[in-house]
């Protein structure tokens, strides 16, 4: 064998000979007994974490539960206004003695729903106005006008609506910009 050869067996050797200190050392009693203290305080602490985490989502389920029955509701009361102007701005459906009747109807059940919508927590967002806020409204236009600053909410195209603390639906807005000056016209 060479010289080299004799020094990579003696190290393998010795190696295997040496073991770590911790494994000399016979573990005492206390030891063990800390080690599995603290094995069973992380356990205790693992399992309060998921009871914590299950009540948060046995909460959120029964409060926001609904939602998108809730967003998917709103259709309903869309399409119940639409209906119910453009049939007072039909003339043919004004002349008839029936008109102020359905009408009434309508506005009942309009009523009946915005109550039941108030009753299980959602509620309009009232947005005229107020200063333009992303987290809330859709910009679908923008209007030049020099009575109100830039950047406010002066139509409202569709309204938003607010699931408790979270957004339903965003409110359509139509915002005010400044009139522009025309070319050829001073500042």
């Amino acid at each position: 064998m060479s010289n080299e050869e004799n020094k990579d067996k003696n190290f393998k050797d010795k190696s295997k000979d040496e073991k770590p200190k911790s494994e000399n050392k016979p573990i005492s009693i206390e030891d063990k007994l800390k080690d599995t203290e603290d094995k069973l305080l992380r356990s205790l602490a693992e399992i309060e974490n998921q009871r914590r985490r299950a009540e948060k989502e046995i909460k959120e389920a029964f409060d926001f539960g609904g939602f998108n029955f809730a967003k998917e509701t709103l259709a309903l009361l869309d399409n119940l206004q639409r209906a119910q102007t453009s049939i007072k701005n039909n003339e043919d459906l004004k002349k008839s003695n029936e008109f102020k009747k359905f009408i009434e109807h309508i506005e009942i059940i309009e009523k009946d729903l915005i109550s039941i919508f108030e009753k299980n927590n959602i509620k309009k967002i009232n947005c005229l106005n107020e200063k333009f806020n992303p987290n809330f409204h859709q910009a679908m236009l923008e209007v030049e006008d020099d009575k109100s600053e830039p950047g406010t909410v002066i139509k409202e195209i569709q309204p938003g609506y607010m699931f408790g603390e979270r957004l339903l639906r965003p409110s359509f807005v139509g915002i005010s910009k400044k009139k522009e000056a025309k070319k050829g016209e001073k500042k």
